[in-house]
């Protein structure tokens, strides 16, 4: 896949009716010569659509308008270029935990988690956020999570959660303000309610910070998960992480994580987490997979606004 077609794939299948900003700017730079050129001499896994569009917010610059992005991109190539060899996306979309909860709920309880791919650990507080599906509350105080649920009912409790610990490559610290800053900019331009999301969410984490270890999700996953208290289910989950592994590591992930005691959690795009026989998404927009065990449960949209359960 081509650059170009990266990008037009993003605005078509991502952005498209979740972010008019975003949508616009990618197909732009699909179609801008200059900037593809720029690009490609950037690692593959550093030209994402997500990357570009996050490091130019962060830096101050305009993603309102096409024009005025190409302009300030060009004139401050050398620090967006730095900025994207350096900084990853990490999204941190607390958000998540709404569709993940009736997966969680219904393990053996308590829970140790463990997660993967953490950023700042924010989706490890399943128990301490508030929920809503539909006119269902569950949970009281801030944030407050939505998710439109099909094909299942909403959960009556949360989880119970005696352990969280979280493994990232790089990973960002809930009290930085710094790193929470970079997490603001990965938030599209008009999503409002999630950026207010993250600063409740930050907040109920950096009141009891989680354990997040540096270290490689196959070499460091071990040590890491011998660590769960015992008595507790292990529970290894991630989200929208293994799209950024190289398949030969990504398959010996996937082994390790059937192997170890316990329960795994994913929710993956499904050509990066192959499925047989899946249904027919319920519209054209990207959805992950969620799984337990590697088996297939739901269609969950990326943000964790909605989850579409198989049946």
């Amino acid at each position: 896949m081509t650059t170009a077609d990266r990008y037009v794939e993003f605005a078509s299948r991502e952005a498209h009716g979740v972010s008019p900003a975003y949508e616009r700017l990618a197909h732009a730079v699909a179609r801008d010569d200059d900037l593809l050129a720029l690009l490609d001499d950037l690692p593959p896994a550093r030209r994402q659509p997500q990357l570009l569009l996050g490091v130019v917010r962060w830096l101050g610059g305009p993603v309102d308008d096409p024009v005025a992005f190409r302009t300030h991109t060009l004139a401050h190539w050398p620090a967006v270029r730095a900025a994207m060899l350096t900084r990853a996306v990490q999204t941190n979309e607390a958000g998540r935990c709404a569709a993940l909860l009736p997966v969680l709920a219904a393990l053996p309880q308590p829970l140790a988690l463990l997660e993967v791919g953490a950023s700042a650990g924010l989706c490890l507080y399943p128990d301490r956020y508030a929920y809503r599906y539909g006119d269902h509350l569950l949970g009281a105080g801030e944030p407050v999570l939505d998710c439109a649920l099909t094909g299942t009912g909403p959960p009556t409790t949360r989880p119970e959660v005696v352990w969280r610990a979280g493994l990232d490559l790089n990973p960002l610290d809930v009290t930085d303000p710094a790193d929470v800053g970079w997490l603001d900019a990965l938030i599209w331009p008009e999503h409002t309610h999630r950026r207010a999301r993250l600063r409740a969410a930050a907040a109920v984490a950096a009141a009891d910070p989680p354990e997040l270890v540096r270290g490689d999700l196959v070499d460091d996953l071990p040590a890491l998960a011998a660590r769960a208290p015992a008595g507790a289910t292990l529970v290894v989950l991630h989200t929208s992480v293994l799209y950024q592994v190289p398949p030969a590591r990504r398959a010996a992930f996937v082994a390790l994580a059937r192997a170890l005691p316990g329960h795994w959690v994913s929710a993956e795009a499904a050509d990066v987490l192959a499925h047989p026989a899946l249904p027919s998404p319920p519209d054209g927009a990207l959805h992950n997979v969620l799984a337990l065990d590697g088996t297939p449960l739901a269609w969950m949209r990326s943000h964790g606004q909605s989850a579409h359960w198989f049946g």
